[in-house]
């Protein structure tokens, strides 16, 4: 797969590569040299693999913070 880069340094991401790493607009890249390479991948996105894993009801924001205030407390006393 080839991309063209613009005078604005700019390329398209070929449509097998945005199908595999699941892209989508705005999504954001990183890019990495190793070893005289250029290694592009989806930055940030790490943290969907979880999503879903666990299962919660619904909650009180209130009492939810209030606890984690006492956990803090605890942990510092």
């Amino acid at each position: 797969m080839i991309s063209k880069i613009t005078s604005k340094y700019q390329t398209t991401v070929p449509k097998r590569v945005r199908d595999k790493l699941k892209l989508h607009i705005a999504d954001n890249l990183e890019w990495k040299i190793e070893n005289d390479k250029v290694v592009v991948f989806p930055a940030g996105k790490e943290f969907l693999k979880y999503h879903s894993i666990i299962k919660v009801g619904s909650g009180n924001i209130r009492e939810d913070i209030e606890k984690a205030r006492e956990s803090m407390v605890e942990k510092y006393k």
